[in-house]
């Protein structure tokens, strides 16, 4: 009973979980060429990412046809439309983790999830270009999340489809990262800051030019001047929260928690292709550096999920 009445308030933005996890397991697909760990790690924590992939599902399924029009309020809601994509990037970084198991599958899910990411490029996009409620303070790194998650798509097309085919989804995410950048910035220094639920997406700001370094090498096979341009800001973003991260932190645990995962796990493997096409030892403690991070921060966030459902702090109304 208690779990039927928190169903509508089951936001899509669970699948950010997906993310964080997923983004680990791509990661330590890379520890095993590099540290060599034993090939069931990747593959047990990928099991256990499609499970929670599932079952959030599950739920949200539910949601949708016990109470559609709260999927309608939460698609209609300036912040949490963002969200929705997290669905298509969970599936475009499963397409990626499965690569070394089933190029079939691998394939499939790639082709699903780059459908649906672009569909809801276009839908998003035109609900910002008619702008009957956005305001400033709307705007967040949550907002990366539709346009450039368009970069993730070459990561593991380029397997399937030819570089040309690619190119257009690396341009848009691209550009509109730079262009969107700017707007963070400026939000963040000349407007009043962001609220405790939304200042952990911060760290959201560190995925794009990481994830665009690795689409960029999949496009050209080289490491170039533009490449290390992408990788090393992604860094020092990196860098900059990991001091600060006391900012971002609070004692009530919020859904928006879990940014801080995906965006380590993406630079860490953009430190391990960095040791790959270089060889130099530093790039290669930097990717276990960011790795443990990571892992420690799945760890802690799992635990704190878990006693969050348990304590009905999460799934209820705003």
């Amino acid at each position: 009973m208690d779990f039927t009445r928190r169903i509508p308030h089951f936001p899509v933005s669970f699948f950010s979980i997906v993310m964080g996890l997923v983004g680990f397991v791509i990661a330590l697909e890379k520890a095993v060429e590099i540290i060599e760990i034993p090939g069931t790690v990747p593959l047990v924590v990928l099991v256990t990412s499609s499970v929670v992939f599932f079952s959030i599902g599950a739920v949200y399924l539910a949601k949708f046809f016990l109470h559609k029009e709260e999927i309608v309020k939460e698609f209609k809601h300036p912040i949490k439309i963002s969200f929705f994509p997290t669905f298509s990037v969970s599936l475009l970084l499963f397409s990626i983790a499965l690569l070394p198991f089933s190029h079939v599958l691998s394939f499939g899910v790639w082709l699903i999830g780059a459908v649906i990411h672009v569909m809801f490029t276009f839908v998003i996009m035109g609900q910002w270009i008619k702008h009957d409620r956005y305001q400033i303070e709307h705007l967040s790194p949550i907002w990366f999340i539709p346009v450039v998650g368009n970069l993730l798509i070459p990561v593991a097309g380029s397997a399937f489809v030819p570089g040309e085919l690619l190119w257009p989804f690396f341009s848009i995410g691209l550009l509109f990262w730079i262009m969107l950048m700017t707007m963070i910035v400026y939000r963040i220094f000349f407007h009043p800051s962001l609220s405790e639920k939304i200042k952990p997406t911060m760290f959201i700001l560190i995925a794009p030019p990481a994830i665009a370094f690795i689409s960029y090498f999949k496009l050209t096979h080289q490491v170039d001047s533009f490449s290390r341009i992408l990788y090393y800001f992604s860094f020092f973003l990196a860098l900059l929260l990991l001091l600060n991260v006391r900012t971002f932190i609070s004692k009530r645990f919020y859904l928006s928690l879990w940014a801080f995962t995906f965006p380590l796990t993406a630079v860490s493997t953009a430190s391990a292709l960095m040791f790959n096409v270089s060889k130099l030892a530093a790039f290669k403690y930097i990717f276990i550096s960011f790795l443990g991070i990571s892992g420690l921060m799945i760890v802690v966030l799992i635990y704190r999920t878990i006693k969050a459902i348990y304590l009905h702090e999460i799934c209820q109304a705003d």
